[in-house]
């Protein structure tokens, strides 16, 4: 599978990670949801994120949905794997396993404790020297991590760190970064890396409007994030956000702490996606109300698409 470089674009879906109803994980489950990926016109995928629920794994179960799914794509499709961890030496490890199967390159996000400018350069300093060849990302998602990395010191890692080819971009408020990074590379301060964004794809048209090269996070419709982008990229501006708008109510629904995740799989099942809507424990779970407010989001969806011929 090619490696991950900074020409990188289009949709790298953040992967759920399918479990059974008492907590284990699905194989079979597995392998529908990649299968189901790549027929929504995915460019990638991204996995052992925060939201596939990889702090709740083990070692081994990383390392055996890594292969499961680098299997299943069979070279058709790049896929990422996030192996933040809270040393270098496990990190390392598991991103030498992955990369062995076929991966086409890593996720990394920063430490809790990164406070300072200095900090965040040391820590991703360390990681290129810890990762050897292998490409990373940095992910950069202040609203969970709580570590704000501004966009001179996202220059400063990319100057000094040639592995680094990709910059998931997750700041909210952020289009004002991408903007700054994006003028420092066409002035040709800085090496152009591959920018995708997160936040389920709330503020997609805006960040491709800005720069940005593709989205780089989850949905329960990744064929929302796939029109925006491939109408961007033909120049359909009212097109992509016809699309956008669309699905806008249920992505916004989706984002809210505590029961987003279980929003995600609750609609995930319901497409046939996966067996389940589990969450391993702990993990938050939708009430009767939110399921009444999903199907309330779905049917006006499926209303909309139908006006627009989506």
């Amino acid at each position: 599978m090619p490696l991950l470089t900074e020409d990188a674009k289009g949709v790298y879906i953040i992967a759920v990670t399918p479990f059974t109803d008492d907590g284990a994980v699905d194989w079979n489950g597995v392998d529908r949801m990649v299968d189901f990926y790549e027929e929504k016109g995915v460019t990638g995928l991204t996995i052992l994120g925060l939201l596939g629920e990889a702090p709740k794994l083990t070692s081994e179960e990383s390392r055996s949905i890594a292969k499961r799914v680098i299997d299943r794509v069979a070279g058709r499709l790049p896929v990422v794997v996030g192996v933040t961890a809270p040393g270098l030496a496990p990190m390392r490890e598991l991103a030498e396993s992955v990369m062995d199967m076929g991966a086409s390159g890593v996720m990394v996000a920063p430490p809790w404790t990164t406070k300072t400018d200095d900090q965040a350069y040391a820590f991703y300093a360390s990681v290129g020297d810890a990762l050897g060849k292998t490409p990373w990302v940095l992910q950069d998602y202040p609203l969970t991590t709580n570590v704000t990395i501004a966009p001179k010191v996202i220059e400063r890692i990319v100057r000094d760190v040639p592995t680094c080819v990709m910059l998931k971009h997750e700041d909210w408020p952020g289009l004002s970064k991408i903007g700054a990074l994006r003028a420092s590379s066409d002035k040709g301060e800085v090496r152009r890396i591959s920018i995708l964004c997160g936040n389920g794809g709330l503020f997609l048209p805006e960040e491709m409007a800005r720069g940005a090269d593709g989205a780089m996070t989850g949905f329960c419709y990744p064929e929302m994030m796939v029109g925006v982008v491939e109408n961007y990229a033909k120049g359909d501006v009212q097109r992509a956000h016809d699309i956008f708008d669309a699905y806008l109510p249920l992505a916004r629904y989706e984002q809210q702490q505590g029961i987003g995740l279980a929003s995600r799989k609750y609609v995930l099942a319901k497409r046939g996606v996966i067996s389940s809507a589990a969450l391993r424990k702990p993990g938050g779970a939708l009430s009767n109300a939110d399921i009444a407010d999903v199907e309330r989001l779905l049917a006006r969806q499926t209303k909309r698409l139908q006006e627009i011929g989506a």
